[in-house]
């Protein structure tokens, strides 16, 4: 095998990969596979990886966005990113077993926006349009009194019409920590009297795998990220990286990879988003050790993640 990468050294970014509601949601729908003969259908991906839907739909589950289309007696799994409570209604008319596979951390903000809701409190949600979460979050605010209001940058801030004095904030889980605080400073400034949250709503992995590339960010000149193009925390660690002027790439597999971004890089980093699996990390970093680079270790922080959920109830129970 040809060896283009001598010298070339490589940096483990830790923790990476995998985070506890990435485990719940999968284990929850294995689980199900497993444990009834009955087709099983999942409203949206049961979490953001296209490795991992494409191994669930040879096992025969179905990934839907519409209600409708799920038989009478199935079994119907909400993916790890929540859904509204519009379909929850509408799920539980039809004659389903039905499991959530909602990370407690989505759940946690969901529980926020209620409490809004009941108060008559208007809420600001910073996050993706578009994303399924903020699709679940948004659903969760019902209320004669007040609104749900969908930002998502500093310039959102200033368009903001809002009447009602009592005010909150909330964020998506898996976005920048310095975008968000920038946009959160904004609101303070505009909104002095906004509530925020108890704690932060950006969950700990998503938090946690920025903190681990910016402990290597400075000994690279290259990172590489294994996670989807849908997958929002993977993407913002590749945007992390480039907003430390170093390159970066975002790939589901090795692949992917294209070996001559690498030809003239000393030291490449690597990592992966909380929703991809560690055997796509290990095939890339195999990959490269087989054409010749090698691990290194700069004395860099390597935090270890020790958080567990455990399975719906209802599955636990079976």
């Amino acid at each position: 095998m040809s060896r283009k990468l001598d010298g070339l050294k490589i940096v483990l970014a830790t923790p990476r990969g995998f985070c506890a509601g990435v485990e719940r949601a999968v284990g929850t729908l294995q689980k199900a596979i497993d444990s009834f003969d009955t087709p099983v259908y999942v409203k949206h991906e049961v979490v953001h990886n296209k490795f991992i839907i494409e191994d669930f739909k040879k096992k025969g589950v179905k990934f839907i966005e519409d209600i409708d289309l799920v038989p009478d007696n199935s079994v119907l799994i909400y993916s790890a990113h929540g859904v509204s409570k519009d379909v929850k209604k509408s799920a539980k008319q039809k004659s389903l077993k039905i499991f959530d596979a909602t990370c407690p951390l989505v759940t946690k903000v969901h529980m926020e926006v209620h409490k809004h809701a009941k108060n008559g409190t208007d809420v600001i949600l910073i996050g993706h349009n578009g994303h399924p979460e903020i699709e679940g979050t948004m659903g969760q605010y019902d209320s004669d009194r007040g609104n749900i209001h969908l930002i998502e940058n500093e310039e959102d801030v200033q368009k903001l019409e809002i009447d009602n004095h009592d005010l909150a904030y909330v964020t998506q889980t898996t976005l920048s920590m310095d975008d968000t605080s920038k946009i959160i400073n904004c609101l303070k400034e505009r909104f002095p009297n906004i509530k925020s949250p108890a704690k932060e709503d950006i969950c700990y992995a998503t938090q946690n795998r920025q903190d681990a590339v910016n402990s290597i960010i400075e000994y690279c000149d290259f990172l590489i990220v294994i996670g989807s193009k849908n997958s929002s925390n993977s993407k913002r660690l590749a945007e992390l990286a480039e907003k430390n002027s170093v390159s970066a790439v975002l790939i589901d597999h090795k692949g992917d990879l294209d070996m001559e971004l690498l030809s003239d890089k000393k030291v490449i980093g690597i990592t992966a988003g909380a929703s991809a699996p560690e055997i796509l990390f290990n095939d890339v970093l195999d990959h490269l050790i087989s054409h010749g680079a090698e691990i290194k270790d700069f004395g860099q922080e390597n935090k270890i993640e020790n958080i567990t959920f455990g399975l719906p109830k209802e599955l636990r129970n079976l």
